[in-house]
Order: structure tokens, then sequence, then C-alpha cells
């Protein structure tokens, strides 16, 4: 399951619900998806802009580790700025204090 939460996590409120996106950088969202190989699995970590619907940023992985979702992010907001809202399943990558903290900056 690639959004399990992790003990304790701090749960974040759902900040979409009925706001139309009408720009760039309004709201990005980050997921992680599974693709079955040989054998096991590789992960890949995309982060989107729901306005445009591009991909704007993503890593792939061996692991589950949260350090490729950080890359990722990283490159999303060196390249495209900061959002406005950044949206998750909010799985314990994406409320890690390392990944939350790069948002913060």
């Amino acid at each position: 399951n690639t959004s399990k939460p992790a003990p304790g996590q701090k749960i974040y409120p759902y900040l979409l619900r009925g706001l139309p996106v009408t720009r760039p950088n309004q709201a990005w969202a980050m997921d992680i998806t599974y693709i079955p190989m040989a054998r096991g699995f590789v992960y890949l970590a995309a982060v989107v802009d729901w306005f445009s619907r591009r991909v704007l940023s993503w890593r792939l992985s061996i692991t589950m580790d949260t350090s490729f979702c950080i890359e990722a992010l990283e490159e999303a907001l060196i390249r495209h700025g900061k959002p406005e809202i950044f949206n998750t399943d909010q799985g314990s990558q994406f409320t890690s204090e390392a990944f939350t903290g790069r948002l913060k900056e």
C-alpha cells in the first residue's frame, strides 16, 4: 500500500473541496505508484499541476524511502516555483518532517 500513514502522523485538512483550480501553481498534487518488474517493484513518484495536468517532475526508486519524493519535490519547486496548495494522500513519505519541512521553507 503506497498510502500507508506513519504512526502518529499529523493529518492535514483537504483544501480543494469545491475550489475551482483556475491557474498554474494554484494546486499541485503528488503521488506514488508502483510498477511490477520481474523481481519486485519500481516506485514512481510524480508532481502534477492540477490546472495544466502537466507532470512537473518525477523520480523512480526501488524503495519507498522518502528521499526520492523529496528529490522530485525539490526539482518541481526549483523549476516552477511554489504552489499555493500542495495535495497528497498523506502517506508516510508526504507527512514526514523532512518532506513537510521542505514545503514550509
